[in-house]
């Protein structure tokens, strides 16, 4: 039987632990520094081990991952990377989520040096994304263009956000402040968070604007192509509302002085403790995840774009929001393929090179159609 260990057990993490419960050829682990996240895991997934562990400790994570055969990542971005080369550190193979700010390929030689499989990234944009765009590379002769629409969203818009985080609401931040890498003209650029926004129209859904965020991550580098950007998609008039608060400093991290007393503070901390639990959903609250994906170029000498669209919504059987289960399957779906060596590629792997193996990107959207997470994708001839 195969130890699987998931670090963080939120609402992702607990996800990947009911997948890999379920499965009756791993031994679960879920490790956490909270307890109540730790509770919830125990109470809904019977079967997993749970343990409490300082996550934020590169040491105490080297040595957690040195007891299992293979570490699955659930993290918040900001302890992202360091997790990333303590897993490597142990010798251990590793699929994860993280939206870490660094350059998981930075460490690409160390993860070879290790002879470790280390998956990046692994989700649903970053991750299904990119994984559509390196199979959509595979078909082409050449890229011309790359554009990425996605977005969570609650399925009840209520005033005045119309919004809710499917994940870490830290990381939901770091969309509305981390510059925007994009390519242009065959170059990597950089654009502010929140800029240049578009207005999409989505069956069954109606309009909703776009805006610039870092979501291209490895894909500016490992992809030829013209012109790439990423999209995150909001209801309307979360962009506006978003910019007013960031203009008004309520995302920084510099401390300021306030009250009589001069206590130093810091705007982000005040933030967080007020909004996220208004941007945190309640049990049975219902979710939708929208993702639409265009790539263009040519093969044979002919113009062709493939598209690819994913509409789903929140899991009622299980109870889990879409969010979190577009999120954790495919780090889940490829965690079995890494144990079962059908993905063996010491180093660190964003996912559009799994993209680029023939039949593997088949294999994970047929996984997760079963699991009723449908993408559909369409390919044609442009003039």
């Amino acid at each position: 039987m195969t130890k699987a260990i998931i670090l963080g057990g939120g609402m992702v993490g607990g996800v990947m632990a009911m997948d890999l419960a379920g499965d009756d050829r791993f031994d679960v682990t879920v490790a956490d520094h909270r307890e109540e996240a730790l509770a919830r895991v125990a109470q809904r997934v019977p079967k997993a081990r749970t343990v409490k562990a300082d996550l934020s400790d590169a040491s105490a994570v080297r040595r957690l991952a040195a007891e299992y055969d293979i570490v699955l990542g659930a993290l918040s971005s900001v302890i992202g990377f360091q997790a990333l080369r303590a897993v490597i550190d142990a010798g251990k193979d590793y699929c994860d989520i993280s939206f870490m700010p660094e350059e998981a390929l930075e460490l690409d030689e160390f993860a070879r040096s290790k002879g470790v499989t280390a998956v990046v990234d692994c989700g649903v944009a970053p991750g299904m994304s990119n994984m559509f765009v390196g199979w959509a590379e595979s078909q082409l002769d050449v890229v011309d263009s790359v554009a990425i629409y996605v977005g969570g969203l609650p399925r009840q818009r209520s005033w005045p956000f119309e919004y809710k985080a499917g994940f870490s609401p830290a990381d939901v931040i770091e969309e509305y402040t981390r510059p925007s890498r994009i390519v242009e003209h065959g170059r990597i650029v950089v654009r502010e968070a929140l800029s240049e926004p578009e207005w999409l129209d989505f069956p069954g859904l109606g309009t909703l604007e776009a805006f610039n965020t870092d979501g291209l991550r490895s894909l500016a580098t490992t992809i030829k192509a013209d012109r790439m950007v990423e999209k995150t998609l909001r209801y309307p008039g979360h962009i506006e509302l978003m910019r007013v608060l960031r203009h008004l400093g309520l995302f920084s991290h510099d401390e300021i002085e306030v009250g009589p007393q001069r206590v130093k503070v810091r705007p982000i901390d005040v933030t967080t403790a007020l909004l996220f639990p208004k941007w945190t959903y309640q049990p049975g609250e219902e979710d939708l995840t929208v993702m639409r994906i265009i790539v263009e170029g040519a093969r044979d000498g002919k113009r062709r774009r493939h598209t690819l669209n994913l509409s789903d919504s929140f899991d009622r059987a299980s109870g889990c929001t879409s969010m979190s289960r577009t999120t954790a399957l495919p780090n889940t779906i490829m965690a079995r393929r890494v144990v079962e060596g059908k993905f063996n590629r010491p180093g660190v792997n964003p996912p559009e090179f799994i993209g680029r193996e023939p039949g593997l990107f088949e294999e994970v959207i047929a996984e997760l159609g079963a699991r009723g997470i449908v993408y559909r994708i369409h390919e044609q001839y442009v003039e």
